[in-house]
């Protein structure tokens, strides 16, 4: 599995900053965000490329670089990440093997670290994990101001993503939100693939009018 999981002051981040393709990887393009910049790293990753052979040629083919927060991990080598000279506020990023965190607009530097640290030492579901990883963050410092969105994409060898849930606007905790719908999800994930790869063996519904 590859996924992403992210939070922002900003509106509807997760549309925006979050990509992943079953078998080729995760990019997250952060910071002032050009969501193509994450298309055109999937695509770079799809060709064999390292993460950090794709964020470079992503790079080379754009103006603005320096505006930019991308963080990329793929099915060869290393995750990688590249934070602009222009990112704003307070700028952190932290690697491990299978993750990578980075931030912009931090309360503190170490925020990253907190949440690569804490989805080393979790376990279950990918999608479980990043969301302690996104907890950890929030518990670190997280963002200087309030958080508003929040999203979590997961996928795996279907051509679709498996989790794709999002908090687009909060005025209270999109984390916790989050959380709660992927509480209601994630017990159903298996029985969505099975009504897609073969509804005849699929599950009810469990609804009224479902008989």
């Amino acid at each position: 599995m590859f996924g992403v999981a992210i939070v922002s002051s900003s509106p509807a981040v997760a549309s925006r900053c979050a990509r992943a393709r079953a078998g080729i990887g995760a990019v997250a393009s952060q910071n002032i965000t050009d969501p193509a910049l994450g298309d055109e790293t999937l695509v770079a990753l799809a060709h064999g490329q390292s993460a950090q052979s794709a964020i470079l040629r992503v790079l080379a083919g754009t103006a603005h670089g320096a505006y930019r927060q991308l963080l990329a991990i793929g099915a060869n080598g290393a995750p990688a990440i590249h934070s602009g000279s222009q990112a704003l506020g307070v700028v952190g990023s932290a690697v491990s093997d299978d993750a990578a965190a980075a931030g912009n607009l931090l309360a503190r530097a170490d925020v990253p670290a907190a949440m690569v640290e804490a989805f080393a030492f979790s376990t279950g579901h990918l999608g479980e994990r990043l969301l302690r990883a996104l907890q950890a963050g929030l518990e670190r410092g997280g963002e200087a101001g309030p958080i508003r969105s929040a999203g979590l994409l997961v996928v795996r060898e279907l051509g679709w993503p498996i989790v794709d849930l999002r908090v687009d606007w909060s005025l209270s905790d999109p984390i916790a939100e989050l959380r709660a719908i992927w509480e209601v999800y994630c017990p159903q994930i298996d029985d969505y693939v099975q009504r897609a790869v073969d509804p005849t063996r699929a599950p009810r519904f469990g609804v009224p009018g479902d008989s």
